[in-house]
């Protein structure tokens, strides 16, 4: 059974920068395409950033594009979010699926980690 970690999240002030991390666990020796969600209270989950396997592709929600950057180095992947604001609070989860466009999921939902911008 593949399982996400996420972790990184906190309060920060608006304009400010944090990463967050989601590691993989149960197959270490595979890369998935690994998502990242968000979900703020209220809202449906909405995906906010894609990479691949292999890490060439990556794609970003409109909200988040300039200010959001999705990396990995190998079963760990990165969301570095900078110039946050007010909407990107939210609960913050990452998935591994077959490819950021089926995105069929490959393993189960994590734990998430919350962010909260706020002054």
């Amino acid at each position: 059974q593949l399982q996400v970690a996420e972790s990184g999240g906190g309060l920060v002030q608006p304009g400010g920068s944090l990463r967050l991390s989601c590691v993989a666990s149960g197959d270490t020796e595979s890369y998935y395409a690994t998502g990242w969600f968000r979900q703020a209270p209220g809202k449906a989950r909405e995906e906010v950033s894609c990479i691949s396997s292999g890490g060439g592709t990556t794609r970003y929600a409109d909200s988040v594009k300039g200010r959001f950057t999705i990396s990995r180095d190998k079963n760990t992947v990165y969301l570095q979010m900078n110039r946050l604001n007010p909407d990107d609070t939210a609960v913050y989860y990452c998935l591994l699926m077959t490819s950021c466009l089926a995105k069929t999921p490959r393993s189960s939902w994590g734990q998430g980690t919350q962010v909260t911008v706020s002054s």
